[in-house]
């Protein structure tokens, strides 16, 4: 497919006097998973929150599939899904009734059997019967991220996925993520704070500070430019430093 799956241009969005996101601009071809990496205060929320169609842009264009999240919001949400480790489902029906709830929503065909298969993927079939709100936070993650594959996405939303999982969990759900992708070419954006995470699974990063996009590219194409020898470090540096334009060229002027 020529059109990207995902495009921003020149997107801006005040609050006021202030400035959460300034003249942004990037595009996602289908099948590609991106990180959005960022310090908190960034501006990953307020762009996450835009491509969904929360918020709507002060000025520039999104395109979802081809069509704008402001004015097809609903078109868009039978294509696409999202999955945060800080939003929980009703927690006063059962993890099987909330899937089913939501399989309904998005016409979804064998809605048992697809439930009962994606549950047994993340490994928490067996949690089916209890009730939502007495799971653990890792629990609830991974049963989150089941309504998000319920309607087989081709745009893919993940913030922070593994935030609240073991290091031997979040391992599975990364590859389980990384074998979704491969078999269903789906497009994912992906927030993390994991630079393991990152570096497993993007084909690619936007590193954003200040509302700006200050590095687009591969991990080691950023790394490189900015001189650091993992994105940890470069993640560390950026959020604590402020001042970014003098960061690919601090080490020279050490020497």
């Amino acid at each position: 497919m020529s059109e990207p799956a995902v495009e921003v241009q020149n997107v801006k969005k005040n609050f006021g006097e202030f400035t959460a996101v300034a003249d942004v601009s990037f595009s996602v071809p289908h099948g590609q998973i991106i990180g959005l990496l960022g310090a908190n205060g960034a501006g990953k929320t307020t762009l996450i929150q835009m491509l969904l169609g929360l918020l709507s842009p002060t000025s520039g264009r999104i395109n979802i599939l081809g069509m704008d999240p402001e004015h097809q919001r609903v078109s868009i949400l039978q294509k696409a899904n999202f999955s945060s480790a800080y939003v929980s489902l009703p927690y006063n029906l059962k993890v099987y009734e909330n899937l089913d709830i939501f399989a309904g929503l998005y016409g979804v065909k064998k809605r048992r059997e697809k439930i009962e298969g994606l549950l047994e993927m993340f490994g928490v079939l067996h949690l089916k019967d209890r009730m939502t709100g007495r799971l653990s936070s890792g629990e609830s993650t991974r049963v989150n991220l089941c309504k998000a594959l319920l309607n087989d996405p081709e745009v893919l939303f993940l913030d922070e996925p593994t935030a609240s999982l073991d290091p031997d969990i979040a391992d599975k759900v990364r590859k389980l993520l990384a074998q979704y992708r491969q078999n269903n070419k789906t497009t994912i954006i992906y927030t993390s704070h994991n630079m393991r995470d990152v570096e497993e699974l993007c084909d690619r990063i936007l590193f954003v500070h200040g509302g700006k996009i200050i590095a687009d590219g591969q991990a080691h194409e950023v790394l490189s430019r900015f001189e650091q020898s993992s994105l940890e470090q470069l993640f560390i540096k950026i959020a604590r430093d402020g001042d970014v334009s003098m960061l690919a060229g601090e080490s020279r002027n050490e020497e």
